[in-house]
């Protein structure tokens, strides 16, 4: 048995000595150090020529096919990552992400926050405007004149700097562009490459690009700070920018020759300034950031009060009228209730906001819903169908007696329904409409998409010039939760207020 034992260690030893060679012969064998590594890539899906989906769902575009060539040369995998193009860089500073790749524009604040490698593309802002206007021939005439930007680029920046305009904010490219095409906006300001594409593949018509370029840019891929893959990724682009990979995928996109490059720009390597400790710089940042927030939070206060007295309105209506004795209105109130319902409100804003217009386009006439109108409209519409069935319950939750006992008095259904179940049936909602009002305060939050600027979008825009995510989205949180601390206190006065067991001794102990 010893003489077994002693034969199986000698073979497990030779064994483990081979799988060690092997593994270092195949460490040595590779072509990379990068070899087997995997990097997470953001992408901004929705910016073509740069990134965007083929008809079949496949992610293409010049960055992507630049990546994947960077990748190849280097041996590494990637992983691509969809992000806003706003998110990006609080990605990068949290390092959930390896790099990004989305056309970002190498500034000088984002070269304190991000690594960035050698710059890639060199592009430029433009002004598109609609071909039936005569009046915007440059960037002076842009004063006092609605502009339609992508939030935290550099045309957001510069169109900040125009006298009397009032920017609006969207979270992509196309949706800009598509606020210019319903006439919301008279311009947008944007990269001429996205714009140009956009014209020339014929998805957006009555669409003119005026004068020069406004700014002269260039492209690189951000990395969070220090990050070992810079040098992976630097060392790729510059391979293919030498042996014409570089030249085969610009022409594939743009068809003409690349302009020349610079191995770096003056400002790349800055980083930030060390100054005052954690905790004040933070503090500082929210009291900077509190009045702007407090305008969102009163924004989003607004709209919550007229979408609920709206939404009361109709759904109380609709409520009703779902128990209505005729077959097809019941029916109809029916279908409202489960579209609203059962589907997204995002999906709903966007339908009111920009398909209604885009559908008016195609039928040949012009109708526009301003902003304030849209965001109402749909959160009025999306809350009657919860008010609804909040309704249809509550006046069901009443005993039929009653109304039975009304109506052998010689009240009316109306008279019955107003003077003796409603009443009721009120004071028992109380608790599920205090929690329909609460979750649409919530809610406001979704028309940032169409660049209301609210509560949560305030905070977005301040994110989208410091860089500060964490301090600010904690501050934006802090808020909503003080508006619906206060909200849910009210509601319960009111449920104690209207309970007549509670005004009852109320009365006795005066």
């Amino acid at each position: 048995m010893a003489g077994l034992a002693k034969h199986w260690l000698r073979l497990s030893v030779v064994v483990g000595l081979c799988c060690l060679l092997l593994f270092a012969g195949c460490q040595n064998n590779s072509d990379s150090p990068a070899a087997g590594r995997t990097l997470t890539v953001a992408v901004e899906g929705t910016y073509p020529p740069f990134e965007f989906q083929s008809p079949d769902g496949e992610l293409q575009g010049f960055d992507v096919d630049l990546m994947n060539a960077i990748a190849q040369e280097e041996g590494f995998t990637i992983r691509y990552q969809n992000l806003p193009f706003a998110g990006m860089i609080p990605a990068l500073q949290a390092r959930t992400i390896d790099a990004a790749i989305a056309a970002m524009t190498i500034t000088e604040e984002r070269a304190k926050t991000v690594s960035f490698s050698r710059p890639y593309f060199k592009s430029g802002l433009a002004i598109a405007t609609s071909a039936n206007n005569q009046d915007i021939t440059s960037f002076e005439s842009l004063q006092n004149r609605r502009i339609a930007v992508q939030i935290g680029t550099t045309g957001a920046l510069e169109a900040a700097k125009v006298p009397g305009a009032q920017v609006r904010s969207f979270d992509d490219a196309p949706t800009t562009l598509r606020e210019l095409l319903n006439g919301n906006v008279d311009a947008v300001l944007h990269d001429q490459p996205v714009i140009l594409y956009a014209i020339q593949t014929g998805n957006v018509q009555g669409v003119r690009v005026v004068g020069d370029l406004l700014t002269e840019e260039y492209f690189g891929i951000p990395t969070p700070k220090g990050s070992p893959n810079l040098a992976l990724i630097n060392q790729g682009l510059t391979t293919l920018l030498e042996n014409g990979t570089y030249n085969q995928i610009y022409q594939k996109w743009f068809g003409v020759e690349p302009p020349p490059l610079p191995e770096r720009l003056p400002f790349q390597e800055e980083t930030a300034t060390g100054g005052a400790p954690f905790i004040v710089t933070a503090v500082n940042v929210i009291v900077r950031a509190l009045p702007s927030l407090l305008r969102g939070a009163l924004i989003t206060l607004q709209l919550t009060a007229f979408s609920v007295v709206l939404g009361m309105i109709a759904g109380s209506l609709i409520g009703i009228i779902r128990l209505s004795k005729i077959l097809p209105i019941r029916w109809a109130a029916r279908a409202y209730i489960d579209f609203f319902r059962g589907t997204p409100l995002l999906v709903q804003i966007f339908m009111i906001y920009f398909g209604i217009p885009a559908i008016a386009q195609e039928l040949g006439f012009t109708f526009n819903l301003n902003r304030l109108a849209a965001a109402v409209l749909a959160l009025s519409l999306n809350s009657a169908a919860y008010i609804a069935e909040i309704v249809r319950g509550g006046i069901q939750s009443i005993e039929s007696g009653q109304s039975e006992a009304s109506q052998s008095l010689g009240m009316s259904s109306v008279q019955t329904m107003r003077y003796i179940i409603f009443p009721q049936a009120f004071r028992r909602m109380l608790p599920a409409l205090g929690n329909e009002f609460i979750s649409l305060l919530k809610d406001t939050s979704l028309v940032a998409v169409i660049g209301f600027e609210e509560l949560f979008r305030q905070g977005q825009l301040i994110v989208a010039e410091n860089y500060r995510s964490f301090e600010i989205y904690a501050t934006v949180a802090i808020i909503y939760l003080c508006l619906t601390l206060l909200s849910s206190q009210a509601f319960s006065y009111f449920e104690r207020w209207m309970n007549p067991a509670v005004r009852s001794r109320r009365k006795a102990r005066a």
